[in-house]
């Protein structure tokens, strides 16, 4: 199947794919919930890997929400795996925004998008100074939105980077950056979609005769009879001064130091508890509120795919947007885009960054070359100054000798 299309639908395999090679804007819709949302523009940035593979849409003002939204043929996960991928790049070095999307039911109304309609997941990642560095993988389980338990580290860097996201049939996941796991597990044990299959039991209390001290004083031992010293007593050496006055400076007292025979507060030692029982573990049972739900991966609907995020610094390039079945293709997808650009887009980095340090040093070379010929004329002016006024004086001078 051919990929150079950026939509395409069938019941198997490719869902969707864009890669914004073309007029993306009569595929994405742009949200008039708000009159103040910031602008995508189609680039593909200040540095990258290939000039025309590598454009995408990017958030071009800063400190503004976005949002927009592409339609494709609604879907359902049934018995399916879902695959979402797509590449982020951060060449803005961000330091608070979101790099996520999110998968919308097909009824959503696209004009009508913003930060409290309802999604099936969002996934990708966030930063928000050093503390939140993460990639959220959230899901909406029956009208909730659940956040994954788990802390899964984002790329903070300049460069792209590509999130894929896998959700098995079997209700297991995969996280992926840049074509590697980075996490997976059970989508019923890494998020509180039910409750607890084990609850602890009410009617369990722990016996009043239950000894958890796994140690006791030892009964047998006794504070030995010359224990009991003070810990600081008077200074054997030291001598009232010869000039200290009893009636005018009080009676004199020696100052107090720490008492060499002192051994601290006395405690019997410690023997093995005979009635320990060890640590009362209360008994748990059946959750009565539990209900296995085989289903939890499934959406009955999936029919847009959208980008509804706040930056601070905008800059943000996506690009790449994938649905399939089929990690695999995914895979492969990854491998020719974001994969094939990446070594040429640090190559590039490398060469701009190389051209500003040269121009700084140049720079920096013409400034000093400038204060060095702006000291030199400063100092022809001064000696020019000085002549005058030895001029000055010698004429002034003459004149005296002359009167």
């Amino acid at each position: 199947m051919s990929r150079k299309h950026n939509f395409i639908a069938c019941d198997l395999l490719l869902i969707l794919y864009d890669h914004f090679a073309d007029a993306w804007k009569s595929r994405w819709v742009e949200s008039k919930h708000r009159s103040d949302y910031g602008k995508f523009v189609h680039t593909a940035g200040k540095f990258y890997g290939d000039v025309e593979r590598s454009k995408g849409l990017q958030t071009s003002q800063d400190a503004r929400f976005y949002s927009a939204s592409s339609r494709f043929e609604s879907i359902s996960n049934k018995d399916q795996t879902l695959v979402i991928q797509f590449t982020v790049k951060h060449e803005q070095n961000i330091d608070c925004g979101g790099g996520y999307i999110k998968l919308f039911p097909a009824d959503l109304n696209q004009e009508e998008m913003h930060g409290d309609s309802t999604y099936n997941i969002m996934f990708g990642p966030d930063i928000c100074g050093p503390g939140t560095k993460k990639v959220h993988v959230i899901f909406n389980y029956k009208g909730k939105n659940h956040l994954i338990n788990k802390d899964i580290r984002c790329k903070d860097d300049e460069y792209t980077h590509l999130y894929t996201l896998i959700v098995n049939p079997d209700n297991t996941y995969e996280v992926k950056i840049d074509n590697k796991k980075v996490e997976s597990g059970s989508l019923e044990e890494d998020w509180d979609f039910l409750p607890l299959k084990k609850i602890k039991d009410p009617d369990a209390e722990k016996p009043d005769d239950w000894d958890e001290k796994e140690n006791i004083d030892d009964p047998e031992d006794k504070k030995p009879e010359d224990w009991d010293v003070a810990e600081n007593i008077p200074d054997p050496d030291a001598k009232k001064p010869d000039d200290w006055d009893d009636e005018m400076d009080g009676e004199w007292e020696p100052p107090m130091v720490t008492n060499p025979d002192y051994k601290g507060e006395w405690k019997p030692k410690q023997i093995d508890n005979p009635a320990y029982k060890g640590k009362w573990v209360h008994p748990e049972i059946d959750n009565p509120e539990y209900t296995a739900d085989p289903e939890i991966y499934q959406y009955a609907s999936i029919g847009v795919i959208g980008l509804d995020l706040w930056q601070v610094k905008s800059g943000t390039i996506f690009d790449n947007f994938l649905i399939t079945n089929d990690p695999k293709l995914a895979e492969e997808v990854g491998n020719e885009t974001w994969g094939a650009t990446k070594d040429p887009e640090k190559k590039m980095k490398d060469s701009l960054e190389e051209e500003e340090r040269k121009k700084r040093e140049a720079e920096e070379v013409n400034k000093k070359d400038e204060d060095e010929d702006k000291e030199e004329r400063d100092e022809e002016e001064d000696y020019d100054e000085e002549e005058e006024e030895e001029e000055e004086e010698e004429t002034d001078s003459k004149l005296k000798d002359e009167l």
